[in-house]
């Protein structure tokens, strides 16, 4: 327990001093080393920040974020978008249900939420605006709808969920879907709410010569989920497979189909990409340390004898898990999150019965959740630097859809079913 507090203090000072995530993992990770296991040999812990990273699953990491990088920078983003926008464009505050689509089908081929934002945001936001939608809701709708880039497959979220503890990166996509799904429609109740408020309308309804256009455009971007997916779930090659799979057909579709993206434009995104993750798999490394010592200290046992003594079940350890899940996201980074809490907290999930999937939804939509608040949220500043808006008028505009993500945090965590439906069917 001592080990615990000496994390926790030591981290949450350092980020009231504002250093940077490195450190706020790092630090702590080294005075805990020095301070309870000075004994240990250092080579120890260079074996662990190097032997901990070097696994095969890892790799689908930097692909899935360079092919994010490749179509954020091309014209798969805007075809998606394009096509969805025919598809829902009519309805009342049709562009906020394309805002919606749009970020859920290209999250559906990145997996990354950053990406997501500054894709959508550079096409939809102006649309929103010209749509007569209030700028503090368009703000809001972008940065929120991103989120489902986190659960929908290919999600860089479930990979590091799964590298960590062993789940099934198969199942844990088949449920990120579904849930995924549940966010994007409790978004899209919202944006109706909002639509019928201030009378927003739609676009004129897209006849079926538009609606075939805009399939025959993004029809190359549509296939690259399709590749992704169906390769997955075939058996046909694994999650980091489908990683290197994507890039190729990333390159291959922006450089030679589409021509939006020469060599000079190649090289300067790959330069992009190498820096992102560097400093993810420095995290990652560091992680693996820190979670190497909540294990030496039996921080899950303490946590699952504490909870024996208060005769605490399920639904309490869950309710205890989101709060401090919620907090900690308002402050730490997404895969940060998951390095501090998740090897503490998924033995006693297991003790108690929750289903690995199950917990993992749960991780995830906090981890979605974690990405927009404030004060320290990462798609906010995302978004700022995108748009070119205060970080303050976005923090104004994302409160209901934190409320939205609370309810399917609820929903997600108490509804099991929910997260466990379709990989049963599925696998």
């Amino acid at each position: 327990m001592i080990l615990a507090l000496a994390i926790g203090l030591l981290a949450v000072l350092l980020l009231v001093s504002g250093f940077e995530m490195l450190m706020v993992l790092g630090i702590p990770t080294l005075a805990i080393k020095a301070g309870f296991f000075e004994r240990m040999p250092d080579m120890v812990i260079a074996q662990k920040l190097t032997g901990g990273i070097n696994q095969s699953l890892l790799l689908a990491i930097p692909f899935f974020l360079f092919a994010a990088e490749l179509m954020g920078h091309g014209q798969i983003a805007g075809r998606l978008t394009g096509l969805v926008r025919a598809l829902v464009g009519h309805a009342r505050g049709g562009i906020g249900y394309t805002t919606i689509g749009g970020a859920m089908g290209f999250g559906a081929v990145s997996g990354s939420a950053p990406a997501t934002v500054a894709a959508m945001g550079h096409i939809l936001y102006p649309e929103l605006r010209r749509a007569k939608f209030r700028d503090r809701f368009s703000l809001g709708l972008i940065v929120s709808s991103a989120e489902t880039a986190l659960l929908i497959p290919p999600s860089i979220t479930l990979i590091v969920y799964g590298w960590i503890t062993g789940t099934s990166i198969t199942a844990l996509f088949a449920a990120g879907l579904s849930v995924g799904i549940v966010m994007g429609l409790a978004f899209a109740i919202l944006t109706a709410v909002e639509a019928r408020r201030t009378g927003v309308m739609g676009d004129p309804r897209a006849s079926l010569a538009e609606i075939g256009l805009a399939f025959r455009r993004a029809g190359w971007a549509l296939g690259l989920p399709v590749v992704i997916m169906g390769g997955i779930y075939s058996g046909l090659f694994t999650a980091t497979e489908a990683a290197v799979v994507s890039v190729v057909y990333a390159i291959a579709i922006e450089m030679c189909v589409y021509r939006s993206l020469d060599l000079k434009g190649l090289i300067a995104i790959a330069e992009k990409s190498a820096v992102q993750n560097a400093v993810i798999f420095l995290l990652l490394a560091l992680g693996t340390v820190l979670s190497y010592f909540i294990t030496l200290a039996q921080i899950p046992n303490l946590l699952i004898a504490g909870l024996d003594s208060l005769h605490a079940g399920p639904v309490l350890f869950l309710m205890a898990a989101n709060i401090a899940f919620i907090i900690a996201g308002m402050f730490v980074d997404p895969n940060s999150i998951q390095l501090i809490l998740v090897p503490a907290l998924f033995p006693v999930a297991t003790s108690l019965g929750i289903d690995p999937v199950h917990f993992g939804m749960i991780v995830a939509v906090n981890v979605t959740l974690g990405m927009v608040t404030p004060p320290f949220g990462l798609d906010l500043f995302v978004a700022s630097s995108t748009l070119q808006t205060p970080v303050t008028e976005i923090i104004a505009g994302i409160w209901p859809f934190i409320l939205v993500n609370l309810v399917v945090l609820m929903l997600v965590t108490y509804v099991p079913g929910i997260a466990t439906l379709a990989p049963s069917l599925l696998l």
